[in-house]
């Protein structure tokens, strides 16, 4: 009996809905797979649809689609003498359910459903799909006309059963499977399943890899076995980013790790692996015995082997090597995703490229450096031969049956990349100067402008109209008059960039328009730090799940990577919207203004929604973190105000720019953060009598 199986796991850039480009490239990597010497091709969640569709799942389109792309898989001669695992939504008995579609020469051969749904954070799945929550029960399913003209079958196999080959045994389960405290593998190792299968839709979060790559590792250092990690990757038409990494692993040893971050819309990860070694591993006497106690599943014979033998033996194949799991660093994932995330946006969309108004401060800086950095992976990808990328290049530029090759970021950027600086009488030379230079270094087509004559004809409308003249709170005005006149300015800024994004196209001799890029981070987000429907309003918002401490970061990282000095003076800019008068005395300062530092934000915003602290245990928590470094009345101060400036600005999410998801506090109000927006009480008063009673019982004790 031969024992060396070739497998292959897969990290697929599926798009929601693009039926027929997502069968193209599932072809595409089982052609890949099979070229490798592989039996067993596993492929990412819901893959013919593509994980994203949300309610596009509730439709029978959906599900009619997803059956006739699976029919041409079926139909296809370069899917033959592989077994294959494919993701589709299957609807059963009237019910939508998240299935595993395992088939091998025209014969499926069982469908799996996914038996837990991921149902937090970005995820819904319960609204689109029921949980099967049967382990080990199987009923018979019908199948589709189109398919039984296909296969001859009937019907086939329909529940939680694994696949029994003449040499080993294989056994599903699906992305938030794996993360439930009883997970199937462990139930299935017992029972002498020897292969695992993991079709995932993960999406990336800063720091969030080695959570996912531990527990995929630790499956298999318990009880032993092979498994085999496909995910998505890219953007599937929202918010997130699935960041591949397609893995496999054998008795918690990585043998074959696939890119986190790419442009490949199709990566194929293939290793040998040596069946003995999972039945050497498990010959530990506790297995043995506990394995008495485990119910059995029910195996689906196929008359078929994953391993070569007899004839087909081949003595040159040896099992891969182990390795070590590569991470990147927070910085490198900044330069990587987003990069990764706008490239799907801008070619998937068709647009003539990006707009960002260029405000000379960090946040403007970081998207333009993401920018730069996708810039640089289109060369790359280019002078690899990646000819998906090349095709999406030319059209990018305008140009699809040009013979053009990106060769350098800077002048790739200087056909998609366009930016302005949006100077007032407020502005300070060394803005204009930071965001003119920048645009420069990295190619940008930049425009500097000075938009006083449009503040004041606004602000002259209201004068004509009211009789009544506002004034900066410098000149004597109220707070409310001081905030207007800002606001005129900000959202001015707004309607500029959506006129010049719709209009340099055409001032270049080019058709189509530009997204406009926002730059508000997530921790200004989270403060309501930002006027609504200004410049942060925008078509997509690189940085909008990222913090300010990991965009300085960011910056460092890419000023010593990139070889851009320039990045220093950004670094060392006092961050300021510059809305205000600037005097001998007086400098608008974003961390006074708001009346909390940026750390603290964070601080904040993970205490809020990762710990799930109301005011009240926020209190009881950094009272014990941050004294004696600050008293009891300064921290109770500080989280009245981020509460009560939280509550009042809650508003401004429900119109937030749609943001790259990065970060695990994020106040994105349409999927990930749902909580009202119209809060009652905004000074949470019975909150604030607790922490006012405690400091009040600290300050009695220390009297004494």
């Amino acid at each position: 009996m031969g024992h060396f199986v070739t497998i292959s796991a897969c990290a697929l850039n599926q798009w929601a809905l693009d039926f027929e480009g997502n069968l193209t490239r599932i072809i595409e990597s089982i052609v890949q797979a099979k070229a490798a010497g592989s039996s067993l091709r596993v492929g990412p969640e819901l893959e013919i649809t593509g994980y994203g569709c949300l309610d596009h799942f509730l439709e029978g389109d959906t599900y009619l689609h997803a059956w006739e792309m699976y029919a041409k898989l079926l139909e296809s001669e370069e899917c033959r003498d592989i077994l294959l695992d494919v993701g589709m939504p299957v609807m059963h008995k009237n019910i939508r359910y998240n299935c595993r579609m395992l088939s091998y020469n025209k014969q499926i051969l069982l469908i799996r459903p996914k038996l837990w749904l991921a149902n937090d954070g970005n995820y819904r799945e319960m609204r689109y799909f029921t949980p099967w929550m049967r382990p080990r029960y199987v009923e018979k399913y019908s199948l589709p006309r189109m398919i039984t003209e296909i296969t001859g079958q009937e019907e086939v196999d329909f529940g939680d059963a694994v696949i029994a080959t003449k040499d080993t045994v294989l056994g599903a389960e699906t992305c938030e499977e794996l993360f439930t405290p009883d997970a199937p593998h462990i139930d299935m190792s017992l029972d002498g399943i020897e292969i695992f299968t993991n079709s995932s839709g993960s999406h990336h979060q800063l720091r969030k890899l080695d959570l996912r790559l531990n527990l995929i590792t630790e499956a298999t250092a318990k009880c032993g076995g092979i498994y085999l990690y496909a995910n998505q990757r890219g953007c599937d038409g929202d918010r997130l980013y699935y960041d591949g990494c397609p893995l496999i692993v054998v008795n918690g040893k990585v043998v074959g790790q696939g890119s986190q971050f790419s442009l490949k819309d199709v990566e194929v990860v293939t290793a040998t692996v040596d069946l003995e070694d999972v039945r050497s591993y498990r010959s530990f006497m506790s297995h043995g015995i506990q394995s008495r106690t485990t119910p059995t599943y029910e195996r689906i014979m196929a008359s078929f082997s994953l391993s070569p033998s007899g004839s087909n033996f081949d003595p040159s194949l040896v099992p891969t090597q182990a390795r070590e799991i590569r991470y990147h660093q927070p910085e490198e994932e900044i330069a990587l995703g987003p990069a990764c995330w706008m490239w799907d946006y801008l070619r998937r969309s068709r647009s003539a490229g990006f707009f960002l108004p260029l405000s000379g401060g960090i946040d403007s800086c970081s998207t333009a450096i993401i920018v730069h950095s996708m810039c640089r992976l289109v060369v790359q990808a280019c002078e690899e031969g990646d000819q998906q990328v090349l095709r999406d290049a030319r059209q990018a530029i305008g140009q699809p049956e040009s013979e053009y090759v990106p060769t350098d970021p800077i002048e790739f950027a200087s056909h998609i990349f366009h930016s302005s600086y949006m100077g007032t009488e407020n502005s300070s030379f060394d803005t204009r100067k930071r965001a003119t230079q920048l645009a420069s270094e990295i190619g940008s087509y930049h425009v500097d402008l000075n938009m006083d004559s449009a503040v004041t004809a606004v602000r002259e409308i209201f004068v004509t109209v009211t009789g009544r003249r506002p004034l900066f709170r410098i000149h004597g005005g109220s707070d409310a008059e001081n905030l207007a006149l800002q606001n005129i300015q900000a959202r001015l800024r707004m309607v500029l960039a959506y006129l010049f994004a719709q209009l340099l196209p055409w001032v270049r001799g080019r058709s189509g328009g530009l997204l406009v890029l926002g730059s508000a981070n997530v921790d200004e987000s989270l403060r309501g730090y930002l006027t609504k429907y200004d410049c942060s309003s925008a078509d997509i918002n690189p940085i909008g799940g990222i913090s300010k401490t990991d965009l300085k970061a960011f910056i460092a990282y890419a000023r010593d990577t990139y070889r851009m000095p320039i990045l220093q003076s950004f670094l060392d800019a006092t961050p300021t919207a510059e809305l205000e008068p600037i005097t001998d005395t007086y400098v608008q300062s974003d961390e006074r203004d708001m009346g909390m530092t940026y750390e603290e934000l964070s601080i904040f915003g993970r205490l809020r929604k990762i710990d799930k602290c109301g005011p009240y245990s926020m209190f009881i928590k950094l009272y014990h973190e941050w004294t004696p470094r600050l008293s009891a009345e300064q921290i109770a101060t500080k989280v009245k105000n981020f509460y009560f400036y939280y509550a009042i600005n809650r508003h401004k999410m429900t119109i937030m720019t749609p943001a790259y998801h990065a970060e695990s506090y994020s106040p994105d109000d349409n999927r990930f953060d749902l909580r009202p927006f119209l809060i009652p009480n905004q000074r949470y008063s019975w909150p604030a009598k607790k922490i006012d009673l405690v400091v009040a019982n600290l300050a009695a004790k220390k009297s004494k």
